[in-house]
């Protein structure tokens, strides 16, 4: 029986595939690659680059059941993200797209609509202006903390992607769910007749306990984090985007997958719940209190329906699983890449000790006078360029039938840009290989790149992920010299089967301290 069920669901696939390439015979299409088996090639980013200089920058593949565009230029991507924005704004709703998007509520795989524009804007303002006055203080807390914690294992080997992946973890945790022991410390006021103030062994035991809540609140997420992303390119998971029907079979998999979810919902609820209890009207002290006050609000782009709690909800899913990884995925490319190109590590540190003078550890650089470290964001750029964490973007989806340079692109169509392949394209980029970030350094001298997207999908994100990688290498610069193990440089070649992420294979540097540090510099401050 069940090879009967699956040679019928064979033929209705091949009948539905037969039947769509029938009505398209009469459109103008981009050529089509032979084969079926493109995702198992390794390198996948750079083996559709290389398709791209037999075919153009636009061409058509066979993923399973459904044929694919793929885009390969920046004029390319540029000409449908931006200028054809709207065409192009859908996501293809897979099945597991559906289940990891709780009622289709979620913002990066939720499909374009006026409701989905409305859950943009509000998680946007959140991070902007929610956040606007304590991001960078906190982001250089945390950034202090993590050079404390670093020069405790100074001259040994460290696994440094951990480190900066718990790092950014515990960056979104701070900023979605708030500093603990400052929202729950109790307040007395001042006045004629002031409070008496509470016995002080009170307040440490209080903070101690409030510090160790935040603290396994961050490793919950960011186990939790780790699990879905491991669970998700996993390749029993990735089968269904290219054969959805599979999903009516056993799959471990989708069962560990469906786990994983139930985990991250079941954290975030009790966060939501935590938030409405202790929330007061017209204030807020996190993204999460900024978002939850957002609700209710009648908005007339919200076509129809309304914003729920479920979308809140999904907006801190995404904030976690787009800000965690990618960016300590970053800051992990531009330590390989430093750790195989001394000189420019020793320009960025002299760079560094010219405006802020050595050994200057209370000094830095405020985030709106990063132009003072031109080299510093040369070299962030270069490593965006060279390495973006997702090289394939998400997949698009068209709205509605459109084109892209001549040629017909159906609505319905799953399009999909090659970042990466065009951060490579030599007609663009010279010497598009090598690691040079002086290309960025005269003006007008690069193109921009892509690395968080374009248009109405771009990254959310990227403010933030900016002054992060900002913030934590200028800071780990100061402090550190950066030196590999012995003879053991990394590899400067991503993991061959990577999943959504542009993975770093796993490495250790040495952290040498530049001088010592004044007493007290890890205090909070």
């Amino acid at each position: 029986m069940l090879l009967l069920g699956l040679l019928l669901l064979t033929l209705l696939a091949g009948a539905r595939l037969l039947w769509g390439q029938w009505k398209l015979r009469s459109l103008h299409l981009p050529p089509l690659v032979p084969g079926f088996l493109h995702l198992r090639q390794p390198n996948l980013p750079i083996y559709l680059l290389g398709l791209a200089q037999k075919l153009g920058p636009i061409y058509r593949l066979r993923l399973g059941l459904q044929d694919v565009v793929v885009l390969n230029s920046k004029r390319t991507i540029e000409e449908a993200m931006i200028r054809k924005w709207v065409d192009f704004a859908g996501r293809p709703q897979s099945p597991s797209y559906k289940l990891v998007s709780r009622h289709n509520q979620d913002l990066s795989l939720g499909d374009y609509s006026l409701l989905w524009k409305a859950h943009k804007r509000l998680t946007r303002s959140a991070l902007l202006l929610g956040m606007r006055g304590s991001m960078e203080p906190l982001v250089e807390q945390l950034a202090q903390e993590f050079c404390e914690r670093m020069r405790a294992q100074a001259g040994a080997p460290v696994a440094i992607q951990k480190e900066f992946s718990f790092l950014t973890c515990s960056i979104i945790c701070y900023l979605t769910f708030g500093d603990k022991v400052k929202a729950l410390l109790p307040s007395y006021r001042l006045g004629p007749t002031p409070q008496p103030l509470p016995d002080p062994l009170l307040i440490l035991n209080l903070m101690d306990s409030l510090l160790c809540q935040e603290d396994t609140l961050v490793h919950a997420f960011h186990d939790c984090v780790q699990d879905l992303m491991k669970t998700w390119d996993h390749w029993s998971i990735q089968i269904l985007h290219i054969i959805p029907f599979l999903r009516f079979f056993p799959n471990p998999g989708l069962w560990r997958l469906k786990q994983a979810v139930e985990n991250r919902d079941h954290i975030v609820e009790k966060q939501l719940r935590q938030h409405k209890d202790s929330m007061v009207a017209g204030q807020w002290r996190d993204m999460m209190d900024y978002m939850l006050q957002g609700l209710g609000k009648p908005r007339e782009e919200e076509g129809p329906g309304h914003l729920l709690e479920g979308h809140v909800h999904m907006s801190v899913v995404d904030l976690f699983i787009g800000g965690t990884e990618t960016t300590s995925t970053t800051l992990s490319w531009a330590v390989v890449f430093l750790l195989h190109h001394p000189e420019f590590q020793q320009r960025l540190q002299e760079e560094l000790d010219r405006e802020l003078g050595p050994r200057a550890w209370g000094s830095r650089v405020p985030y709106k006078d990063r132009s003072r470290l031109p080299l510093l964001n040369a070299t962030i750029a270069e490593v965006l360029r060279l390495r973006p964490v997702v090289p394939l973007a998400l997949p698009h989806r068209t709205t509605r039938p459109s084109s892209i340079f001549g040629y017909d692109i159906p609505e319905g169509t799953v399009v999909i840009p090659n970042l990466q392949g065009a951060h490579l394209d030599e007609t663009v980029w010279e010497r598009p290989h090598e690691f040079w970030p002086d290309r960025f350094l005269a003006p007008g001298a690069s193109p921009s790149a892509l690395a968080f997207g374009c248009g109405a999908r771009v990254c959310l994100g990227e403010p933030l992920a900016r002054l992060e990688l900002f913030v934590v290498l200028a800071r780990l610069l100061q402090a550190f010299t950066l030196l590999p193990p012995v003879g053991a440089l990394p590899s400067l070649q991503p993991h061959p089967h990577c999943g959504v992420n542009l993975t770093v294979p796993p490495f250790q540097v040495r952290l040498q301290p530049r001088g010592a540090a004044p007493p007290g510099l890890g205090e909070c401050q």
